[in-house]
Order: C-alpha cells, then sequence, then structure tokens
C-alpha cells in the first residue's frame, strides 16, 4: 500500500513510501527495519525519486521562470548536486552555505547569495568566485559592496531586496514580506526608493532586477499574486520617475507543503498559472515587457522527500492523563516542532499495529519538557519499546537546524532509490562531538 496516496489525497509521506504484506515500511524500495538495523536511529532517509520529481514539477510548472533552490532548507553537498543536476539555481544566505555549494560543484554563476547582515568575508568570497547575484538588503550592504568591488576592478551584479508590505497569514517567525521585518528595502517607508536612487549612481554595482519574498508555509496563491502586482508596480514606477529599467524579477518561495493530512497546499501547477496570469496582466499594464523570473522554492522541494526514523525507547502512561512514547532523537534533529508548534504525521515503520489506535505524545530524549514530536499522535494501543517510528515530511529544517544539545551526535542521511542507499551524511560519533573543545589539563 502507497502512503502517498490516501482517500483525503497526496500523502506527507515521500512518493516511493509503500508498505510490505508484512506492515512494514520502505521507501525507495528499501525496507526501514534494514536501514534501522545498518545505519542505526536516528536516521534521515531520503527518498531520491521523490527529490528530483518536485524539481521537475517546478520547473514544469513555471516554463520560462529559473527555479532556485533554498538551500537554507537543506544545504549538504550531495542535496545541491542532486538540486543542480536537475537545472536548478541554488540561492545561498552565508559564507558557510556559499562555501558547501562551491564544495558541491556548483556553478558559481548560478548561485544566489542572500543575507541580512553578510560580512565583509562573505561579499568579498562572493566576487572573487563570481557568484550570478547578490541579494542587497541594507544601505551599508550598497556602500560595502562598492567599495569590495571596486578593489577588485568588477562589477557586482545584484538585485535590491524589498519589502513589499504584504502579511502572508503564516507563523509570525516565518513572515517576511510585511513592513515590519529585518530583511530589505521597505516598500511603504520610502527605503526601496531610496536605494534605487543612490544605487544608480554606483560605479560598482550594477541593480538588474528587485527580490520580493513573503515568507514561508503559505497555503494559497493570492499572497504570491499580490507579490508579483506590487512588485511589478514598483518596477514599472521606477521606469517612469527614476527612468531605471530592471530585467530580472525574483519572486521568493514559500509555498507550503503538507506536514500533516489536515494541511491542504496547492498543487505548484495551479501556484505557477496563478503567478504566471498575474505577471502577464500587470506587465501588459504598465506597458513592461515580462522581466526574468526566478521562484525559490526550499521546503517545497526537500521537505515531503525525507522522513526520520527513530526507535522507541520508553512508554510512560498516566491514567486519565496520556501516554508518553519516548524516541531516541528529537529537539536536536528536529527543533520544528518547539519553534513553530509543527506538527508531523507519524506511524510505525516496522508494522502497522494489532490493536486500535490510541492518542499519545510522541517526546524526543532530551531534558526539555518542549522536547516534542508530536502530540495527539494515533499509534496502536500496542505500541512497544523497540518498535520503529517514521515521522513524516522532515527534509526542511531539520538538519539545516540541528543540534549537539545534551551531547547528542547528529543523525545519518541517506538517499534511497529503487532498492539502492547511498549515505549522505555520515553519523557524528562521541568523539567528534569533542573535537573542537580545548583541554585545559
Amino acid at each position: 500500500m502507497r502512503l502517498s496516496d490516501t482517500a483525503h489525497g497526496p500523502g506527507p509521506w515521500p512518493l516511493t513510501a509503500e508498505r510490505d504484506d508484512a506492515g512494514v515500511l520502505h521507501v525507495g524500495g528499501v525496507a526501514l527495519t534494514d536501514l534501522a538495523r545498518r545505519h542505526g536511529t536516528p536516521l534521515w532517509v531520503v527518498d531520491e525519486d521523490d527529490l528530483r520529481e518536485r524539481c521537475r514539477r517546478y520547473r514544469a510548472g513555471f516554463p520560462g521562470v529559473e527555479v532556485a533552490y533554498a538551500s537554507k532548507a537543506w544545504c549538504t553537498t550531495g542535496i545541491l548536486q542532486i538540486v543542480e543536476e536537475e537545472g536548478l539555481l541554488v540561492d545561498v544566505v552565508s559564507g558557510g552555505e556559499l562555501h558547501t555549494a562551491l564544495v558541491a560543484g556548483v556553478d558559481p554563476a548560478r548561485i544566489v547569495l542572500h543575507g541580512n547582515n553578510k560580512s565583509l568575508a562573505e561579499l568579498d568570497r562572493a566576487l572573487e568566485r563570481g557568484v550570478g547575484r547578490i541579494v542587497v538588503d541594507s544601505f551599508e550592504e550598497l556602500d560595502r559592496l562598492e567599495k569590495l568591488a571596486a578593489e577588485r576592478d568588477t562589477v557586482a551584479t545584484v538585485w535590491l531586496r524589498i519589502t513589499p508590505g504584504i502579511d502572508a497569514h503564516t507563523h509570525e517567525y516565518v513572515r517576511t514580506g510585511h513592513d515590519d521585518s529585518k530583511f530589505g528595502f521597505t516598500l511603504s517607508l520610502g527605503l526601496a526608493d531610496r536605494a534605487i536612487t543612490i544605487a544608480r549612481d554606483l560605479v560598482h554595482v550594477d541593480v538588474v532586477g528587485i527580490h520580493a519574498h513573503i515568507g514561508s508555509q503559505i497555503f494559497g496563491t493570492d499572497p504570491f499574486v499580490a507579490n508579483a502586482e506590487v512588485a511589478l508596480d514598483l518596477l514599472a514606477r521606477w521606469r517612469d520617475q527614476h527612468g531605471v529599467t530592471l530585467s530580472e524579477l525574483n519572486l521568493g518561495g514559500g509555498m507550503g507543503i503538507r506536514y500533516t493530512h489536515e494541511d491542504h497546499p496547492v498543487e505548484v501547477a495551479r501556484y505557477g498559472e496563478a503567478v504566471l496570469r498575474a505577471v502577464d496582466e500587470r506587465c501588459a499594464r504598465h506597458g513592461l515587457e515580462r522581466p526574468r523570473l526566478v521562484v525559490e522554492p526550499g521546503r517545497a522541494i526537500v521537505g515531503p522527500s525525507t522522513l526520520t526514523l527513530y526507535e522507541i525507547g520508553t512508554i510512560k502512561t498516566l491514567p486519565g492523563l496520556r501516554t508518553y512514547v519516548s524516541v531516541d532523537g528529537g529537539m536536536s534533529d528536529n527543533i520544528r516542532p518547539a519553534l513553530y508548534d509543527a506538527e508531523h504525521e507519524v506511524a510505525l515503520a516496522n508494522r502497522t499495529g494489532a490493536e486500535e489506535p490510541m492518542s499519545t505524545t510522541v517526546v524526543g530524549k532530551h531534558c526539555e519538557s518542549g522536547d516534542l514530536v508530536r502530540e495527539h499522535a494515533a499509534l496502536p494501543s500496542d505500541v512497544a519499546v523497540g518498535d520503529l517510528l517514521a515521522v513524516a515530511a522532515t527534509g526542511a529544517y531539520t538538519e539545516s537546524m540541528a543540534s549537539n544539545y545534551n551531547r547528542l551526535p547528529r543523525p545519518a542521511a541517506v538517499l534511497v532509490r529503487d532498492g539502492q542507499v547511498r549515505t549522505l551524511i555520515r553519523r557524528e560519533t562521541l568523539d567528534d562531538l569533542v573535537a573542537r573543545d580545548v583541554d585545559l589539563r
């Protein structure tokens, strides 16, 4: 039985997830019980077919548009190599992510550098390596780039990041398009106009477009349509008032994914159709040529491709209250439930369970009461110590925000396809945990 197809529509599990006749969950043709035995738990399991298919859906859903993978969702060498093979640009937000992309062999001209507080070293390396676009986020950065590019006798090709004043109605920690944001030049306060006025007089900075991103985990197309309209209105006004014609427009990303069956994200094709229709209508209204368009999915590419595999170690029943089911990981490998009140679908991986489901609270092993994996998780009433638990849609912002809290080594990650297993990230060892410590004796 394929877990990705349910009576409620596509589920939150990877595309190839299915159970065999014994109830064992398989991904990419590999039994999760075998993966746990060979690679241990916790373990991130990436469905390569799923990952590649989502790259292709974005390219098909946005014909004629450049698709850039927002690598902050999961920035590791193998993931970046796959998305580049599928024809995506790669955007990075730090020197570390830039270094990872370069190590992965990504063409620097196909890298976009973001960040609200880029260091001189980060900007200088971007210029040195010929990064394709730098997204300028502040007046200070315009000044830094002008000086650095002058020293290198080169020109920095940039987009100005604008804050369009659109509330995407998502969690406050992942909103970026409303006026009160640390990101970009706020349009309503006149900061964007001031930025283009300054930038057009610079010798070593060439502004070729704008970037407008409104947030993450957004359901529905209306906020994205509004973002496109605001951005194109701005391009038309700058053409008319400042005599500046910009030919590129990055509309960001942020389309939500299904973490549980209660989530109802929009299909990529519908998202692309709505945005491109709005772009063409606005361009016609203003007499603009359609700019070179870029969109930046991250979570929507890698999030659904991955599940996390845990082993259940302790079960505590409090009569009349709840049953706690503890796994051998938690907030160190998935901080999202504690940080965003996020929910993930969970299921036993080694069997289906012989009993009716009961409501449980799945928790991690860290010394925090907020170390939750999933509240109100429906698990079989015969759930037992030693069972394997799979958590859906954990490809985005899990490995990238993982920590060594309580000195837990970070998990391994494997890539599965057609019965084959490749290691993406080796498991950390106890020696890794102390490798940077300095012995004072």
